[in-house]
């Protein structure tokens, strides 16, 4: 973050030139600026933003390692959700546009068989935990829980076949993702959000309605409190 904030003043200094004769009458040419490249003058400069994590602090050696396998997990198993949205977009954007109920039945069927095809290897590959976290981040997606996604696109009777299956191995299909509410979720969030920044992970925009830094000062606070 110091290097991007350098980057940003060294940018701002450089990109900026002086007023001259182009700026209005009666206005202060130091209330003015022209960045590089523009043939006018601005009254103020447009930035992007710009998000700035305050550093982690832990209270042991063991919530170091939990945190950094939380971490290791999360960025695992993101893209997975990522792909799970974008495909159940595609599907009901497709299926919008269907005519008969028997060429949506058709097109969510070859759906089905394309991603259990392309990805059903990889993710049987996936730990117990890893597996629940990429429920998680299904439902941080796309707005609806794994089990939900699997009754709509198959019948209730396959949604309660994995879910009961996954129990087995102590994954529910059902879990859902709160950051305000579980502290576990708000520190994959955290984790997201890092590294989006870092370009760690390519960016998509959660199905879900909440403010990142309002969750910061909620858990700040109950820290502080305990």
């Amino acid at each position: 973050m110091k290097q991007l904030c350098i980057i940003l003043i060294v940018y701002l200094f450089c990109g900026i030139s002086s007023a001259q004769d182009t700026i209005p009458q009666n206005q202060a040419a130091k209330d003015y600026v022209k960045l590089e490249g523009d043939t006018y003058f601005l009254s103020s400069i447009p930035l992007n933003e710009v998000i700035v994590f305050a550093d982690m602090k832990f209270q042991s050696t063991q919530e170091i390692y939990r945190y950094l396998l939380l971490k290791r997990r999360a960025i695992k198993v993101y893209p997975y959700a990522k792909l799970a949205a974008e495909k159940l977009t595609s599907l009901q954007d497709s299926i919008s546009q269907l005519s008969s109920n028997r060429k949506k039945k058709k097109y969510t069927k070859q759906m089905q068989k394309y991603i259990e095809g392309s990805f059903s290897e990889e993710l049987k590959k996936l730990t117990r935990s890893e597996g629940q976290i990429l429920v998680k981040l299904i439902y941080r997606q796309t707005g609806s829980s794994s089990y939900d996604l699997v009754k709509d696109l198959r019948s209730g009777w396959r949604a309660f076949w994995y879910s009961t299956t996954a129990r087995m191995f102590n994954i529910s299909l059902k879990e859902e993702f709160h950051p305000d509410l579980v502290q576990e979720d708000y520190l994959i969030e955290d984790i997201l959000q890092r590294a989006f920044v870092e370009n760690k992970l390519e960016y998509q925009a959660s199905a879900l309605n909440y403010d990142f830094a309002k969750l910061y000062n909620k858990w700040k606070a109950k820290k502080k409190s305990h």
